[in-house]
C-alpha cells in the first residue's frame, strides 16, 4: 500500500484515526497484544498531554479519536513503540507464523526492519464540530455490533463504549468535548 495523503490538519484538535495491521493479519486475538495498545495510550496521555476521546480496538485494526500538541508524532511513536512490542511478545511466545507473515509481507522500502507491523498511515479526519463527534463515536462503538461481535457496543471488551455507558473502561477518555 503507497503512503498515505491523509495529513493531520490541526494537531491540537481531535482527530479520527484507523490503524491497520499489515494485510489485515489477526494480531489483536490475545488480551496481552491488546494492553500493549493500552499502554502506549496510557503513556502518551500522561507524557504528551494526549487526549483519547474515543476508540475500539478488533482482532486487526483500531479505531481512535484523538487530540494531542502533535498528533502526526505521537501516532508514530505510538506505531514504532507498539511495533517493538508485539514482535518481542511474538518473539517470546511461539509465535512463528505471525512472525513469518509479517516478514513476508513487509513493504520493500522497510529496509531498517525484518518485520512490519502496521500499515502505513492513518487517515486522519479533523472533527470540526459535535456532530461529527458523535457520527465518529458511533462507527467507533457500533463497529463489533456491525461485525456481529456482541450484541451491544458496551459489550465488547476493547472499546471506549464501556466509559460513555457510564462502566469503567480500560482506560481514561476524554468525553467532555
Amino acid at each position: 500500500m503507497p503512503r498515505s495523503r491523509y495529513r493531520v490538519l490541526n494537531g491540537e484538535a481531535p482527530h479520527f484515526m484507523t490503524a491497520t495491521v499489515n494485510m489485515w493479519l489477526p494480531l489483536f486475538t490475545r488480551p496481552q497484544t491488546v494492553e500493549i495498545v493500552l499502554d502506549s495510550w496510557r503513556y502518551l496521555q500522561r507524557e504528551a498531554n494526549f487526549q483519547l476521546y474515543g476508540y475500539v480496538i478488533l482482532e486487526n485494526h483500531l479505531h481512535l479519536i484523538a487530540a494531542s500538541k502533535n498528533i502526526g508524532h505521537d501516532m508514530q511513536r505510538f506505531k514504532s513503540y507498539t511495533a517493538k512490542e508485539i514482535i518481542e511478545y511474538l518473539q517470546h511466545h511461539g509465535s512463528a507464523r505471525l512472525l513469518e507473515l509479517l516478514a513476508f509481507f513487509k513493504r520493500s522500502h522497510k529496509t531498517e526492519t525484518t518485520y512490519q507491523v502496521w500499515e502505513e498511515g492513518n487517515h486522519p479526519q479533523l472533527i470540526e464540530s459535535e456532530e461529527v463527534m458523535r457520527q465518529k463515536l458511533d462507527y467507533i462503538h457500533h463497529n463489533p455490533v456491525k461485525r456481529g461481535y456482541v450484541d451491544q457496543p458496551e459489550h465488547w471488551r476493547y472499546s471506549s463504549a464501556r466509559n460513555y455507558a457510564g462502566q469503567e473502561g480500560l482506560i481514561e477518555v476524554v468525553k467532555a468535548w
